[in-house]
C-alpha cells in the first residue's frame, strides 16, 4: 500500500524506482549483464584523497617508502581477495548485505550489525565530506579567495553543506544513476592521476630510498608495530571495511554473468586505485612527511594544484554515494518502513553534523585512525561470521535464500540466532585485545603486551569465525527442519518474494 501510494503521489513512477523503493530482492528482469558497471563503481569509490592520507600514514608513522609500499600491496591483495566474496554472495541472492546477514544474526539479532552499520557510513560520509573540504580550502587559497592560514570555518561549513547537497542528489535517483556517475567521471579523473603521478614521480625529487626519519630510523618490534598499525589502516582491513558494502551494489548484476568476471571487476576496482594513490601519499610524504591531503598537493604540485584539485573533488563524492545508498538499506533492514529517497535526506542531515564536528577537531590523524581502527573492530568479527555461514554451512545445508525477505516472526529464521550475535560479539572483543590505536580506549592489552603489534584484524576475524563454525550448524539446521513444508501440489515460490515491504514491481530495464 505504501509504494501504491507513493506512485499516485508521483504520478508515474518507474518499475525501477519501486524496485528499489522497498527492501526486495532484484529481479532478473531488471539486472544488469554488464559487469563493467562493477570496476567503475569500486574504482570511484577508492579514486579517493583519503588514500592519499593513508598512503601517507605509513611514513607518518616512522615507516621507510619500502616497508610501507609492502604493506600496501600485500595486505590489499588479501583484503581485496576476500571483499570479492562477498560480491558474489549479493549477485547470487539479489539481496542486501544486511539482508544476507539475517540467516546469521536472525530476523530480529540482525538489528544489531545493521544498527552499527548505518552509524558508521553516517561517520565514514562525514569523514570524506571533510577531506573534500580540506581539498577546497586548499584550492580556494591558491586562487586567492580565501585567507590559507586562517581557520575559516563559515566558509567550510557553506561548502560543507553544499558538497553534501550534490552526494545526497546523487544517491536519490539510486543504483542507476550512481553507476551513471561512475562510469562517465572516473575515466577522465584516471587520466588527470597519471598525469599527476607522472609530474609527481618524474618530475620530482621523491625519495624512493626513504627509510625513515633521520636518526631515528625504526627496527625490530617498533617497526613491526607500525607496519601493523598500516597494515589495518589501508592494507587488509581496507579491503575489510568494504564487506559490509559489496551486496548493495552487485546485488544488481545478473545471475547469468560468470562469476569470474563479476569477481575479477570489483577486485580490481579496489585494489588498483588503493594501491596506487596509496603509494602515490607515501611517495610525496617522503619530501615533507604532511599527511594533510590539501598540504600534499600545494605543496608537491605548485601551480598543478588547480587542475588536480578540481578534478579529484570527485574521488570523495562517488565513495559518499554509495555511503548515503548503503545507510538507507541498512536502514530498511531495521524494519524501519521509510521509503529509501527519504533515508537518504536523514543522513545527509546527519553526515553534516558530523562534518561540522570534524572541521573542529585539530588532529585529524587522530580522529581517523581511531575511526578506522574501530571500524575494523566489528567488520572482522562480521566478515568471519559471513564467512563460515555462506561458504560452509550453506554450501552443507543450504536454504531458500527467498526466507530472508520473509516477516518478522518467520519460522525459517530464528528471531535471534544466538550463536552468530555470540560469535560476532567474541570476535568485537578479540579484535580490541590485539588493537593497538592512538586513543588509549583502543589500545589493547595483548597490543600493548606485544609492544604494539596490531593484529586486531586477524583476531577478530578468526575468533568470530572459528566461534562460529562450532555454535553455527546447530541453530541452521534446527531452523531448517522447523521450517514448513510447501505442499507437494503447491507452485515453488519465487526467490525472495517472501514478507518484502509491498507488491512486486512490474519489469523494467536497467
Amino acid at each position: 500500500m505504501q509504494q501504491e501510494n507513493a506512485a499516485a503521489g508521483a504520478g508515474q513512477a518507474s518499475a525501477h524506482d519501486d524496485v528499489e523503493a522497498w527492501l526486495q530482492p532484484i529481479p532478473e528482469s531488471q539486472r544488469t549483464r554488464k559487469v563493467s558497471g562493477q570496476f567503475w563503481i569500486w574504482a570511484g569509490a577508492n579514486l579517493a584523497p583519503i588514500n592519499w592520507v593513508l598512503g601517507a600514514l605509513g611514513i607518518h608513522l616512522g615507516l621507510g617508502f619500502a616497508d610501507t609500499v609492502t604493506v600496501l600491496v600485500l595486505g590489499n591483495l588479501i583484503g581485496m581477495l576476500l571483499f570479492g566474496c562477498f560480491v558474489l554472495l549479493g549477485q547470487k541472492t539479489g539481496a542486501t548485505g544486511m539482508v544476507l546477514a539475517r540467516a546469521a544474526f536472525g530476523r530480529r539479532g540482525n538489528y544489531l550489525p545493521a544498527s552499527i552499520q548505518a552509524l558508521l557510513v553516517i561517520g565514514w560520509c562525514a569523514v570524506n565530506t571533510w577531506i573534500i573540504l580540506d581539498l577546497v580550502m586548499a584550492l580556494f587559497g591558491t586562487l586567492g579567495w580565501v585567507d590559507p592560514t586562517a581557520q575559516n570555518y563559515g566558509p567550510k561549513i557553506a561548502v560543507a553543506t553544499a558538497i553534501m547537497a550534490a552526494q545526497v542528489a546523487i544517491a536519490w535517483f539510486g543504483y542507476k544513476a550512481i553507476a551513471a556517475f561512475e562510469k562517465w567521471t572516473v575515466p577522465p579523473t584516471i587520466i588527470i592521476l597519471v598525469v599527476m603521478s607522472a609530474v609527481a614521480w618524474f618530475g620530482m625529487k621523491i625519495n624512493w630510498t626513504y627509510a625513515g626519519p633521520a636518526g631515528n630510523i625504526l627496527e625490530g618490534s617498533e617497526r613491526i608495530a607500525a607496519m601493523s598499525a598500516v597494515m589495518t589502516a589501508i592494507g587488509i582491513g581496507w579491503g575489510i571495511t568494504w564487506f559490509t558494502y559489496a551486496a548493495d551494489y552487485s546485488r544488481f548484476v545478473s545471475t547469468e554473468v560468470p562469476k569470474r568476471k563479476v569477481y575479477l571487476a570489483s577486485v580490481l576496482g579496489q585494489f588498483i586505485p588503493v594501491v596506487w594513490l596509496g603509494i602515490l601519499g607515501a611517495s610525496l610524504a617522503t619530501n615533507s612527511g604532511e599527511i594533510d591531503p590539501g598540504k600534499l598537493i600545494v605543496q608537491n604540485f605548485g601551480v598543478l594544484a588547480l587542475p588536480v584539485l578540481l578534478m579529484v573533488l570527485h574521488g570523495p563524492i562517488a565513495t559518499n554515494i554509495l555511503n548515503i545508498y548503503t545507510f538507507s538499506v541498512a536502514t530498511q533492514s531495521l524494519d524501519i518502513t521509510i521509503s529509501r529517497r527519504k533515508l537518504n535526506l536523514f543522513v545527509g542531515f546527519f553526515s553534516l553534523a558530523a562534518v561540522v564536528f570534524f572541521i573542529f577537531q585539530e588532529d585529524f590523524a587522530t580522529v581517523l585512525d581511531a575511526w578506522l581502527i574501530g571500524l575494523v573492530a566489528w567488520v572482522a568479527a562480521w566478515g568471519g561470521v559471513m564467512l563460515v555461514h555462506y561458504f560452509w554451512i550453506e554450501k552443507r545445508w543450504p536454504g531458500n535464500p527467498a526466507r530472508l525477505f520473509d516477516a518478522v516472526g518467520t519460522k525459517r529464521l530464528p528471531g535471534v540466532n544466538w550463536a552468530g550475535v555470540t560469535s560476532l560479539l567474541v570476535g568485537i572483543f578479540a579484535t580490541w585485545l590485539f588493537m593497538y590505536g592512538l586513543v588509549p580506549a583502543m589500545q589493547g592489552p595483548i597490543a600493548v603486551a606485544l609492544g604494539g603489534w596490531d593484529l586486531s584484524w586477524l583476531a577478530g576475524g578468526v575468533a568470530s569465525a572459528s566461534t562460529y563454525a562450532l555454535l553455527g550448524p546447530r541453530v541452521h539446521r534446527k531452523h531448517l527442519d522447523s521450517a514448513p513444508k510447501a505442499p507437494a501440489s503447491q507452485p515453488a515460490e519465487e526467490p525472495g518474494l517472501a514478507g518484502v515491504g509491498g507488491p512486486q514491481a512490474a519489469p523494467a530495464e536497467i
